[in-house]
């Protein structure tokens, strides 16, 4: 039937994200979402729900597209929200799953750019196979 298990992918997923919290500081949480709004792997703060962030970030996704389409910016890559506590950053993982990081105001851009990048590449290639 399938040559995967669920259980498999979503091992692999949780993986990337510990990976990708070691390897940032400062990031407070991070989910993986499908384009569709649902929850694939978190690794959030107690009391965050999987399920509430996977919608927000579907309705953020599903308008920073319009937006990027409107105003001729070409393909989303990410998005970027900054707030007085820190910033919620999220990027595309190929054509079906988004990555969301929230990160304190000490984590440096750069880096949650960089290794974010790393990631969804790692990301997409496990719904690619």
């Amino acid at each position: 039937m399938f040559d995967f298990s669920f259980e498999e992918k979503i091992t692999q997923m949780n993986a990337i994200l510990d990976e990708l919290h070691n390897n940032v500081a400062g990031i407070l949480g991070s989910s993986i979402v499908s384009i569709e709004g649902l929850p694939i792997a978190k690794k959030l703060p107690d009391g965050l729900e999987d399920t509430l962030v996977a919608a927000l970030t579907a309705a953020m996704l599903s308008l920073g597209e319009k937006i990027a389409t409107t105003l001729n910016k070409g393909t989303l890559e990410k998005i970027l929200i900054g707030g007085a506590s820190g910033s919620v950053v999220t990027m595309a993982a190929g054509p079906n799953a988004v990555l969301t990081v929230s990160a304190s105001n000490d984590a440096k851009e750069g880096i949650i750019y960089f290794e974010m990048r790393e990631a969804t590449k790692k990301i997409a290639s496990h719904f690619d196979s």
